[in-house]
């Protein structure tokens, strides 16, 4: 998958994201649960802004992806029950950051320059994504006067596998450390409401959820 130069650079121009903004921000930290959420928050803002590159956002995909779903299911019905799963992490992820960026779009107005999206009081850089010399170029994966989709394709073709957007390793070792130190409070299943993208964009499925019941 990383062969591909656009997909590759969407996964670089994304951690480096977080990489800046974790660092711009690392004087005001109150919790360690600051840090992991703003790391999962850069890279859903990151994610959702290079989405919007090409024209498309979160309730595009998330649309697009749920009527996939009522496909797929009469078509495969005895597929793999992991199949959808890693959609309906992108969804959310792209969906967290929509909310975000759209946020910054509204409060910038008309005024020039980069929009700088907030996870909570903390400010997220996404000039990384500006500087990334192949993401900010797709005439070159394309017939250069129809590049309109490559950044979307590549996206769409992490939607399958998005813990390296997320990303996982950074996200699993972060979650680790902060139930340890809190190692009487459990932590799964999560007792909150993670404003998933298909039950707020999609179908009326929030009587399926079950947060407030979790073991």
């Amino acid at each position: 998958m990383c062969k591909d130069d656009v997909t590759m650079n969407i996964i670089k121009a994304t951690s480096a994201v977080m990489d800046a903004t974790l660092r711009a921000n690392i004087n005001d930290y109150d919790t360690p649960y600051d840090v992991l959420n703003l790391a999962t928050g850069s890279t859903a803002c990151a994610t959702e802004y290079m989405l919007e590159l090409d024209g498309f956002n979160a309730p595009m995909i998330v649309d697009l992806l749920n009527k996939r779903f009522h496909n797929y299911v009469q078509q495969y019905p005895t597929r793999g029950a992991a199949a959808e799963l890693h959609n309906c992490d992108f969804m959310d992820m792209i969906y967290r950051g929509y909310n975000a960026v759209s946020k910054a779009r509204k409060a910038q107005s008309a005024q020039p320059g980069l929009i700088v999206p907030k996870i909570k009081k903390f400010k997220v850089d996404l000039s990384p994504i500006l500087e990334n010399e192949v993401v900010m170029n797709p005439q070159r994966y394309a017939y250069p006067a129809c590049a309109i989709s490559v950044r979307f394709s590549s996206l769409m073709r992490l939607a399958d596998y998005p813990c390296l957007l997320t990303s996982e390793p950074v996200t699993a070792t972060m979650m680790t450390n902060v139930i340890a130190l809190h190692k009487e409070v459990p932590a799964s299943p999560l007792r909150a409401c993670k404003n998933c993208a298909a039950a707020s964009l999609g179908d009326a499925k929030h009587a399926y959820c079950q947060w407030r019941e979790s073991v």
